[in-house]
């Protein structure tokens, strides 16, 4: 039983109660169909820190119309959602949460503070989920993970003993990047490199024995305060004489060597380099190649892990790092020790996650070796289970990434998160396992897993791995198609390949789609900072989530950025309420014809057993936008989808079938008026399922009340080409057709002439196929352009006071007498002329390359060659109307 659609779209009105009934008819889990191809997709699991921004709509958009494509297509499809527990940042919005009441972490103790995470969880993922839910995202919820369930911790655990095991993993104590506001080690990529003002501080060290004083050159000053050594070049002859020496550290009265390493560069700065191991990578490794041959300097860390200075930092103990520095240079330069500061910009990092300059430490942490773990994942990229990207040129960015890729730490001094397994007792022994060692005197190391640990399992430890007979493993993994960012290739990508291939030996995924990032109309990063950020949800609210979804798939290619502005979101909410309109006007005439009769009477045109041209016309076109949509879909151009499927319904369907048909609605043949009827209704369906990927809430409620389903569209079919639907002469004759109404019609409007006004019309054509065509049909040229008289011949004589179209095989005349102006015609064709020209001459050039000729496909050549002959003609005729109206002046 169908309805008539409400006067106005309202998506308010139209999304209302739509999410929840799809949940209750469970139509997003997979089908169960066995005999079905699986199609999965796991979501990127967002932090639960906080509110869903645009980049996250446009990647769930993306998702979910691969997703709800395949599952029209057949496939068993499954897309699981979940979430992560985001270690350092979520940790570092509960403390900040507990600041505001006066408390810190350490007065709840590690359990109770655990508490007050879980409960922040909670609240936010009950948000995530309501703005999902909002998207239309066709998620199955009863499989819905987080990164520390139980599940997920066992998978952990497992990968972190076998690693181990296999000497992957290793504790040592070496230079990482600390974040002292949030006391954690990061890994290099967690770190984000800002250029900032900074100086070079020369500063002058007194040899022990008098002889002198070096002078070196440092940007952190209050490091010098764990100087173990100072090294030259062994080749640099201006310091040949002091090697061997000492020298005094200011302030804590240390004496150090003067020693050689290749470290230090003649050509920099003053070429005498202070060491300091804990606080410097380089410096770390220079003491480990001198210690190799023989000496045996020390490491000492003056920093406490909050980035105040420790009790060996003499009289600066308790100070913060940076006024330190400032003490420490203003005493030397009263000490007279201070010669010059160079004010310079400099690269220095910053935590990703708190702001904080990062501070290089040296720590002890745990690592995973990582050299032969990219190796295989580098292998695997030659071979047929290579993850593909889209666009292809990621594939170059995961590798030199993974070539280069250094050790990665994994602890983090945070108490939210995976626990790492390993346990210490008192006789200084450790043990790693996935569970307690027996015995008493055990106590677990406090540091957890840097959170991207566990999320690089997530493809595979979702679907119940380790356990290998977990029915979603062998039925869903690997997983089809991952969707994300760029800016995380190196973050998630590349450590679920390695992580996958190591594990399963099989890749996490086959395909992933690259995305950029969302702009403001300016092509500006949306930031807090620059106050540009716009919240998806009151995007929803003004404009619906379709157009929301409509304009993110539509915004650009695999791999670019796109940006956002209102004035888009207004041509998309234009384009639905477009498609409102039509499809109210279809359901209003679609009287009483049956889903069986409609179905019937299709078969019937694509059979040439009932209906007209236009008919078969618009159900060739409608081949053309599938068979166009579908590729672009499965290339992921959604872009190129859209602009097909908005191209057809705008132009083709709306302004030109529709209106086409009111000649037989309008008309007495009530069995014509039904196959109209019926095609009318068939075609709006297939586009309606076309779309109901990209606009799943609009075209849900248009089929409802369509008619021509049981069910629900989520799960109904979608459209694929039908063969006997292709009519290329009905195109060749509507398309004429079309043509020449445009050309009246632009014809009528450059001498203002009302299309209410009837005037002569001849048309002349040479070709016997059109001219049969046209006269059969000619009751569509007399609706749609208004002639006092219509000739259709091939013997015209054109008349000299006459308005001239050349279009391909046919030529136009409106005698306008009184309207045309000779001199304004001709100098209106020579327009055309050169129009005309420059399409020869670019049809013409191509042609002319031999390398597009050799490699290009035989029907796109065809198709060029075509395309030069019918300009070539339109060029010729048009040259000659100027020649006879030249006669006339």
């Amino acid at each position: 039983m169908t309805k008539e659609l409400s006067t106005k779209f309202d998506p308010t009105e139209v999304e209302a109660g739509r999410y929840d009934k799809w949940l209750a008819a469970g139509v997003f889990k997979p089908s169960g169909d066995l005999t079905a191809e699986p199609y999965s997709i796991v979501i990127p699991p967002p932090n639960v820190t906080g509110k869903l921004h645009l980049g996250h709509a446009w990647d769930t958009t993306l998702q979910d119309i691969i997703i709800r494509a395949k599952r029209m297509q057949g496939y068993d499809t499954l897309w699981l959602p979940g979430m992560d527990h985001a270690g350092i940042a979520t940790q570092a919005k509960v403390e900040e949460r507990l600041r505001e009441d006066g408390i810190s972490r350490y007065d709840l103790g590690r359990e109770k503070f655990l508490d007050k995470v879980w409960e922040w969880k909670d609240e936010y993922a009950g948000t995530i989920k309501s703005q999902w839910n909002k998207m239309g995202l066709s998620l199955d919820y009863s499989r819905e993970r987080f990164t520390l369930d139980d599940g997920l911790s066992k998978a952990v655990k497992k990968v972190f003993v076998k690693l181990y095991e296999k000497g992957f993993i290793y504790r040592g104590e070496f230079i990482i990047n600390w974040d002292p506001a949030a006391r954690t080690a990061l890994s290099d990529i967690e770190v984000i490199h800002k250029d900032v003002e900074g100086a070079f501080y020369h500063i002058t060290y007194p040899l022990t024995d008098g002889s002198g004083m070096v002078e070196i050159a440092t940007t952190r000053p209050e490091t010098l305060l764990g100087d173990v050594a100072v090294i030259v070049n062994a080749k640099d002859e201006r310091y040949a004489d002091i090697i061997g020496k000492t020298v005094m550290v200011p302030f804590v009265n240390r004496e150090i060597p003067v020693l050689t390493d290749d470290h230090a560069d003649m050509t920099k700065g003053t070429g005498v380099v202070k060491i300091t191991p804990a606080h410097d990578p380089n410096d770390f490794d220079v003491v480990e190649r001198l210690n190799a041959q023989g000496h045996a300097l020390p490491m000492i860390n003056v920093m406490n892990d909050d980035g105040t200075m420790n009790e060996l930092a003499a009289d600066f103990a308790d100070m913060d790092r940076f006024e330190a520095r400032k003490a420490i240079i203003s005493q030397l330069d009263s000490m007279g020790q201070l010669v010059k500061i160079e004010k310079m910009i400099h690269s220095v990092g910053h935590s990703e996650r708190s702001g904080a300059v990062v501070e290089p430490r040296l720590s002890t942490q745990w690592f995973v070796k990582m050299d032969e773990l990219a190796k295989n994942a580098i292998a695997n990229q030659q071979t047929e289970n290579a993850v593909e990207f889209f666009p292809p040129r990621f594939n170059d960015t995961f590798t030199q990434w993974m070539e280069n890729v250094h050790d990665w730490v994994i602890s983090r001094q945070l108490w939210w998160g995976h626990q790492i397994p390993a346990w210490y007792n008192v006789d200084g022994q450790m043990y790693v396992g996935e569970t307690a060692p027996e015995g008493d005197g055990w106590t677990q190391d406090n540091d957890v897993l840097d959170t991207w640990f566990s999320s690089a399992l997530w493809p595979f430890s979702t679907m119940g791995w380790p356990d290998e007979d977990a029915a979603d493993f062998k039925r869903y993994f690997p997983t089809s198609t991952l969707v994300t960012g760029y800016d995380i290739i190196f973050f998630w990508v590349s450590r679920m390949i390695f992580q996958s291939l190591e594990f399963t030996e099989e890749r996490p995924f086959k395909n992933v789609l690259i995305h950029g990032l969302i702009r403001d109309e300016e092509g500006r990063k949306m930031s807090k900072s620059l106050g540009n950020g716009i919240d998806p949800m009151d995007v929803i609210e003004k404009y619906g989530a379709d157009a929301l979804r409509w304009f993110l798939s539509n915004g650009s290619a695999p791999g670019q950025d796109v940006r956002f502005s209102y004035e888009k979101m207004d041509a998309a909410w234009n384009f639905i309420n477009k498609i409102w309109n039509i499809s109210r006007y279809i359901i209003m005439n679609k009287e009483t014809v049956t889903a069986t009769d409609i179905l019937a009477n299709v078969d019937k045109v694509a059979a040439k057993t009932a209906g007209n041209v236009t008919d078969r016309w618009i159900l060739t076109k409608l081949n053309e936008t599938i068979e166009n949509v579908t590729k672009n879909f499965e290339k992921f151009e959604f872009g190129e989808a859209g602009r097909a499927l908005y191209n057809f319904i705008w132009e083709e369907f709306a302004n030109w079938y529709v209106e086409l048909t009111k000649e037989v609605l309008y008309g007495q043949d009530e069995a014509e008026k039904d196959v109209t009827r019926s095609v009318l209704v068939y075609v709006l369906d297939q586009i309606l399922r076309l779309l109901h990927p990209i606009m799943p809430f609009v075209t849900e409620e248009i089929s409802e009340n369509l008619g021509l389903i049981t069910g629900s569209l989520v799960t109904a079919a979608y459209p694929v080409v039908r063969p006997e639907f292709t009519d290329d002469a009905a195109v060749r004759g509507v398309e004429t057709l079309k043509d020449i109404i445009k050309s009246v019609r632009n014809s009528r409007a450059e001498v203002n002439t009302a299309p209410s006004k009837a005037i002569p019309i001849l048309i002349k054509t040479d070709n016997p196929e059109i001219e049969a065509f046209l006269k059969e049909n000619d009751a569509y040229l007399t609706r749609f352009t208004n002639p006092e008289t219509l000739a259709i011949a091939t013997d015209i004589d054109a008349p000299s006071q006459a308005m001239t179209a050349i279009l391909s095989d046919v030529e136009i005349y409106l005698p306008l007498a009184g309207l045309i102006n000779i001199s304004d015609e001709i100098a209106r064709l020579t327009k055309e002329l050169a129009k005309w020209q420059k399409e020869l001459d670019m049809v013409t050039r191509k042609l002319s390359n031999e390398k597009f000729v050799a490699n290009a496909k035989a029907e796109v050549v065809d198709k060029e060659k075509a395309k030069q002959a019918d300009y070539q003609a339109k060029y010729e005729t048009t040259q000659a109307r100027i020649t006879e109206l030249e006669t006339l002046s």
